[in-house]
């Protein structure tokens, strides 16, 4: 049912009722297509905020992704509808809108293609979906080949939606010199002052074929009739009608009529997407399908092979070989991808919040580093001079400030030094903290350093009379937007991360030569530690924080919202707590956090508003912030775990968070394991029935943590000043694994094993023992064969 490909280029699921929303996503720079296994998709691009070419079949709100999406008859997608045209008899690939079960069926995610095989009555339709490297545009190809010992005369009917697209002005009509169907809208705008921007718009949506079609309809009411989508009225008709829509609302049909003799084939490509005007379309067919490059291929063919590449260049910086063979499939080729796609294209938003950019690009630290260290400063160039960073970081000169980035946040700061010292681990290039940066109101230019030390000053003045820091309108969970509307709550967690955050700067500041200064930063974290547990400790875990009326929450007391994650693990980043704590901090996360598909963010799930928590508690329980097993949380809580070596907790969540390896937990999860999104359902021990159901969302902050945890916890190849520190925290069940580490140029292969008589862990490379474990000096484009031997029990 579902599977690897034999060349770990694809995952294939072979049924499209088994997991209904199973999906994969494609990307640019210029666009997003989520796709589902049914032939439902949404599809997004930017001009510059995100904008639809292809729309659902009402007025549809502007909004970010959403989680767990919902699907219906009418969602908008791409299918292609088959007709006998001898028995009347219809299917339509992939499997909506008409729902006919295929005899061979095979959905197939693909790095830089998703791929449909659909056999049904003798007939096979193969569909695949490509992007070029930087235009908003589908490239779609569909064939057809006759499986049966007899000839076949055949209709199919490529349909593409395009929806309600301006109550304003929307059109469609067929133009038979482009060979496409092009649907005309406008914007709609009520200030005259919007118009200039607007009038630049690519308001048209096109569908282009190589091949001349027989027919076509542009009228969504008129092909559907009375027959609805699942059974057309026009596929009654020997061909359609030529249609087209005149403020109607218009959809993208065509129609070919073949004959085919046993094991005969025809081919058909399609471009669907937005276009500015005519002259533009007939411009993208001149160039995909008249034009040809010096090696015979035409435009069409060589944006695909452009786009293969462009993809493979997010290749990750390990490749492992383990027990696990599930894990090893998704680290090697679908966790750099995902991580690749957030760097690389910022969530394809011009106002990413803060907090998210700089987490994205910790991650492209190990994808593109350079990238990564551009990022950071375009980040601390909107810093303000007094230390505190914006809600979102602008990137375009146009760009909208969301609702969300004009809520006041207080956590953003805290991310810098945190996410900059795994850009440090990867590069050594702390010439960085020299770079000279101007501040967001253009009062002058300081040093990266003094950017950072002054949003570490911020941090640490942002807090009331006890030292606890201000949440104001919300910390990392966005929506815990009441505890300190009215300026006194405080959030437990952002005190502990300033601490954990203080430490690490501290770190950075050492090895950048400001011995002085890190010894203050490290006090100061000693400091805060203390006010932690003071204020902060209920006696089993750490609280989530105080509201505006002094209320501590996320304690033992509460019936709901008892114990928080977030909490617990940094404060084994931090050092808040000590081995007792501990220990009951873990117990307690086992006994009331932990579910059979990860950890959840809190428990139990809220039912009600708590006003003086906020509008986490009017989410519904078990989803999102209010008790999912949210992986964001969860990663941070796992990388805790490996940073004070709990090995085996650490591991086991990890794992949990990929669908598997029982089909009855794939099933469940509802997804391929070839992204992690960004939550699946909790509420576990309140309502078990959703409990693990996927959010489908593959925009999340988790791939970045994951990846540390996997080159700092789990595989322990973490770089340092000196060179590659190779300390592994493999699971006692593992007896070996192999991992080979991209690292400063050079590659290290580097084989782990339990070996009876060792009594500590031993590392050797290229034959010589390393006392510390520490590989320094290595030199680029030089291979190094390490090993390492470990104890059989830990």
């Amino acid at each position: 049912m579902i599977r690897a490909s034999e060349d770990n280029e694809f995952y294939e699921l072979s049924s499209p009722t088994l997991l209904p929303k199973a999906s994969g996503f494609l990307w640019n720079e210029k666009m997003m297509i989520h796709m589902n296994c049914r032939g439902y998709a949404v599809a997004q691009f930017m001009q510059p905020e995100p904008a639809k070419y292809s729309y659902a079949p009402n007025l549809e709100a502007k909004t970010f992704m959403q989680p767990e999406q919902p699907y219906y008859a009418h969602h908008p997608g791409r299918f292609v509808y088959v007709k006998d045209e001898e028995t009347g008899e219809v299917f339509s690939a992939p499997y909506e809108p008409v729902r006919v079960p295929a005899d061979r069926y095979t959905f197939a995610v693909g790095k830089s293609s998703i791929v449909w095989k659909v056999e049904c009555g003798g007939v096979l339709i193969e569909m695949s979906l490509s992007l070029p490297k930087e235009e908003a545009m589908e490239l779609w190809r569909v064939k057809v080949t006759n499986l049966s010992q007899r000839q076949r005369k055949l209709s199919i009917y490529p349909y593409f939606t395009v929806g309600y697209m301006s109550w304003m002005n929307q059109s469609g009509e067929y133009h038979e010199e482009l060979q496409a169907i092009v649907c005309s809208s406008i914007t709609p705008y009520q200030k005259y002052q919007d118009y200039a921007k607007i009038k630049e718009f690519s308001d048209k949506t096109f569908l282009l074929a190589d091949r001349k079609p027989v027919a076509w309809e542009v009228n969504q009411e008129a092909f559907e009739g009375e027959g609805g989508i699942t059974g057309p009225s026009a596929l009654q008709e020997e061909e359609l009608s030529k249609g087209d829509a005149r403020y109607e609302t218009p959809v993208g049909v065509l129609q070919y009529r073949i004959r085919l003799a046993p094991g005969e084939e025809e081919a058909y490509r399609f471009i669907f997407g937005p276009a500015k005007n005519e002259e533009q379309v007939a411009q993208i067919r001149e160039d995909y399908f008249i034009k040809s490059n010096v090696n015979g291929e035409d435009g069409f063919e060589a944006a695909e092979r452009e786009y293969d590449q462009y993809i493979r260049e997010g290749r990750g910086c390990i490749e492992i070989s383990t027990p696990d063979p599930d894990l090893d499939q998704f680290v090697n080729h679908w966790l750099p991808r995902q991580v690749y796609y957030h760097g690389q294209t910022n969530r394809l938003t011009t106002d990413p919040q803060t907090r998210n950019f700089l987490q994205d690009h910790m991650g492209m630290s190990y994808i593109k580093p350079q990238v990564a260290r551009e990022s950071f400063l375009l980040a601390l160039s909107q810093q303000k001079p007094d230390g505190s960073m914006p809600d979102g970081i602008i990137l375009h000169k146009d760009a909208e400030l969301k609702y969300i980035n004009q809520v006041p946040h207080t956590d953003h700061c805290v991310w810098l030094p945190i996410c900059l010292s795994t850009y440090l681990d990867e590069s050594n290039d702390y010439s960085i903290l020299e770079e000279q940066v101007p501040y967001a109101d253009g009062s002058g230019t300081e040093t990266v350093l003094e950017h950072i030390h002054k949003a570490m000053k911020w941090l640490a003045g942002d807090r009331d009379e006890r030292g606890l820091n201000y949440i104001n309108q919300g910390d990392w969970c966005d929506p815990m937007n009441m505890v300190g509307y009215k300026g006194k709550g405080v959030s437990g967690w952002l005190t502990i991360a300033t601490a954990y955050a203080f430490k690490v700067w501290a770190d950075i500041c050492e090895y950048g030569g400001q011995a002085e200064i890190a010894k203050e930063y490290r006090r100061a974290a000693e400091e805060t530690n203390e006010v932690i547990n003071r204020y902060l400790w209920d006696g089993e875990w750490y609280a989530r924080g105080i509201t505006d009326d002094n209320v501590v929450f996320g304690i033992s007391t509460d019936q709901e919202g008892r114990i928080f994650i977030n909490p617990q693990g940094w404060s084994l980043l931090s050092g808040a707590a000590d081995e007792e704590k501990r220990e009951k901090l873990m117990r307690a996360v086992r006994e009331q956090l932990e579910t059979p598909y990860g950890v959840e963010k809190l428990a139990p799930s809220y039912t009600s508003m708590r006003e003086d928590v906020g509008r986490v508690t009017q989410k519904h329980p078990g989803s999102a912030e209010n008790g999912a097993v949210y992986n964001h949380a969860a990663a941070f809580y796992i990388y805790a775990l490996y940073s004070v070596g709990e090995r085996e907790d650490a591991y086991r969540l990890l794992r949990k968070m990929l669908p598997g390896p029982t089909m009855e937990d794939i099933v469940q999860r509802g997804q391929l394991p070839v992204f992690i999104p960004n939550y699946y359902r909790g509420a576990y021990r309140q309502f078990p029935r959703t409990a693990g159901r996927s959010s489908h969302l593959f925009n999340t902050g988790t791939v970045p943590w994951v990846y540390r945890c996997l080159i700092d916890g789990l595989f322990g190849v973490q770089g340092t000043p000196e060179g590659i520190a190779i300390r592994p925290q493999l699971p006692s069940e593992w007896s070996e694994a192999k991992v080979r580490r991209e690292f400063r140029g050079a590659t290290l292969q580097i084989e782990m094993k339990r070996e009876p008589g060792v009594t500590a862990t031993e590392v050797y490379a290229n034959g010589v023992y390393l006392e510390n474990g520490v590989l320094s000096d290595l030199k680029p484009g030089t291979e190094y064969k390490v090993s390492v031997k470990i104890p059989v029990s830990e």
